[in-house]
């Protein structure tokens, strides 16, 4: 479903600065997989999403979704087919608008609007319904501006809207990272149940080594843009946060710290 194939990217090309990330990196990801990625900073997580979404364009390589070649289109072209939840709940949202018209916004996604009204009233119950699963409340605050949400009010709306209409492939870039740690768990129990529910493809970059060995079917663990661990269904399911921490350990005694 996803392939990225004989990846390169460097930074900072030509200068004392320049770092060389991913060299010959290759990953593919079938179809319904969801898959938890871990590391340390600047192992190359974000960037591995940055390239998949196309906030980002590789230096050679190519990036596949569903056997099309993705590797050089933009990212609103990209996001036809991919959605994306990040760290920071305001980015999902538009904090001026209701709940109702943002939800109408993300429903409309891949529609054309022409002349019609970009609110759809006649969706308003299933809306409701939709909301209700979160056990927050705001199906009962369709009305209410955005900007009055808590943050994990703010970030469960932003994955309902980010596969409203189903994506082929969902980025999840540490979209917990920044909640308490109840709403973190209320997100990830929602997160799990829309991802089994409509089986999407997911890529979900963490800190949260508890969430990594939880949840999803395949576990990847990147240093210095190489995949040092990865694992798969009951490979993964026996794999410990000990397990994670070990590995994790003799990375930085390797990089003496």
């Amino acid at each position: 479903m996803l392939e990225l194939k004989d990846i390169n990217k460097t930074f900072n090309k030509g200068t004392v600065n320049e770092k060389v990330l991913f060299s010959d990196f290759n990953l593919q990801i079938p179809k319904g997989q969801f898959v938890c990625v871990v590391g340390s900073n600047g192992s190359g997580k974000t960037t591995l999403l940055n390239v998949v979404s196309g906030d980002m364009f590789v230096d050679s390589g190519k990036v596949f979704v569903d056997g099309e070649d993705f590797t050089n289109l933009k990212n609103f072209v990209r996001a036809k087919k991919i959605a994306r939840v990040f760290q920071n709940p305001a980015m999902g949202t538009c904090p001026s608008m209701t709940i109702i018209e943002n939800l109408s916004i993300a429903d409309n996604k891949l529609r054309p609007f022409n002349l019609t009204k970009g609110l759809n009233t006649k969706r308003r119950d299933f809306y409701k319904t939709t909301l209700q699963q979160l056990g927050l409340g705001l199906e009962n605050r369709l009305d209410t501006k955005v900007a009055t949400l808590s943050g994990g009010q703010r970030q469960a709306l932003a994955l309902i809207m980010a596969t409203l209409v189903t994506p082929d492939l969902l980025l999840l870039d540490e979209h917990t990272a920044a909640l308490d740690p109840k709403s973190s768990d209320i997100v990830m129990e929602l997160t799990q149940k829309i991802i089994e529910e409509k089986k999407i493809t997911t890529l979900m970059v963490t800190h949260n080594l508890r969430y990594a060995t939880q949840y999803g079917n395949r576990c990847i663990m990147m240093h210095e843009g190489t995949a040092v661990l990865d694992v798969c269904d009951m490979e993964k399911k026996n794999q410990s946060i000990d397990d994670l921490l070990k590995i994790f350990n003799e990375i930085s005694i390797e990089c003496g710290n």
